[in-house]
């Protein structure tokens, strides 16, 4: 009798949940069932053990189906529970749907789960998209190039893209276009005579840089490249070449300098030569007496003959002093 009622008790709380579950998801179900985006009840309760956001998973049905596009739920339960954004998916696909743009649904879950907005891919392909050429916000407001006569010029371009849905996964990005159509512009310019040729024809710009296929491995697809501003900078070349002689100056005058303090030194050496040449003929001069002394011991010298010695030396002195007074 116990058990009985145990189970009893047990089968009306079985019950109870079912309900609770059947209350809790009816909506869900019957608003799917009367849109015609069926989804059953077992599938429900399951999206709500694995903790998926039913809500979402219906409403994106409906919307795709209403829009003709047949995506079933598991795959848009799969695409939730990896972190995708399953709403924007479904926007997408029904954006790309009415603009006639093949978008399968593996396809835009791969570009919302590689972190690309795919919507805004869709609307950017319907609606082409207008991209300053260098960006504003990165602190640099022209492009600086420098024709062959040494002028610089300032640009500013503005390409207008489409989204290329096929290589908006693995595709680069627009820092990647305006890198390339900075360095298209440089190059055209660094290739041209004269900076006027480039005022004249600021076309020719766009040409070139068309002609050298930029949107290769991007996202984008180039439609055009505008020339918005074209300016005359500074006389490069000018600069260039006073900067050079200004170098070429300090250089001789290092060389000028090099070359006298070399003289200097030089003088120097001969100075201390001379000096050095001095003191041998003062070292030479103070061993005559010793020699005069030897002379006499030897009995070489006679005392007349030193007299004489020292007369001729005292006639030649005398001689030098009446020289020099007459030279002043």
């Amino acid at each position: 009798m116990n058990m009985n009622i145990i189970l009893l008790i047990i089968v009306g709380f079985v019950a109870l949940g079912f309900i609770f579950l059947f209350f809790r998801f009816f909506g869900l179900w019957f608003r799917a069932l009367l849109s015609g985006a069926y989804v059953g009840m077992g599938k429900l309760i399951g999206m709500w053990l694995r903790h998926v956001n039913a809500g979402i998973i219906v409403d994106s049905r409906i919307m795709l189906t209403k829009a003709g596009i047949d995506v079933n739920s598991d795959m848009l339960e799969t695409h939730f529970l990896a972190r995708g954004d399953v709403m924007k998916v479904a926007r997408a696909l029904v954006a790309a749907n009415k603009a006639n743009i093949p978008l399968p649904f593996q396809r835009a879950a791969a570009i919302d789960l590689a972190g690309r907005d795919v919507l805004d891919a869709v609307r950017t392909s319907v609606n082409p998209k207008v991209i300053d050429c260098p960006d504003p916000s990165k602190g640099k407001l022209t492009i600086d190039a420098v024709a062959k006569d040494g002028i610089q010029l300032q640009v500013k371009a503005r390409v207008t893209v489409r989204a290329n849905i096929e290589r908006l996964v693995g595709g680069a990005m627009e820092e990647t276009i305006i890198a390339r159509v900075g360095e298209g512009i440089v190059t055209t310019i660094g290739s041209s005579e004269s900076y006027k040729s480039v005022m004249e024809n600021p076309d020719q710009i766009s040409k070139r840089v068309l002609e050298k296929g930029l949107d290769a491995g991007t996202a984008f697809e180039i439609l055009s490249i505008d020339i918005a501003d074209i300016d005359v900078g500074a006389n490069v070349g000018a600069k260039l070449q006073a900067d050079q002689a200004e170098a070429d100056k300090r250089r001789f005058q290092a060389e000028a300098e090099k070359r006298r303090a070399a003289a200097q030194a030089q003088e120097q050496e001969m100075l201390a030569l001379v000096q050095e040449n001095r003191a041998k003929v003062v070292l030479a001069e103070s061993e005559i007496p010793l020699a005069i002394a030897e002379a006499f011991r030897k009995g070489n010298l006679g005392i007349m003959d030193y007299y004489r010695l020292k007369n001729m030396q005292a006639d030649t002195d005398m001689r030098n002093s009446i020289g020099a007074g007459d030279k002043k």
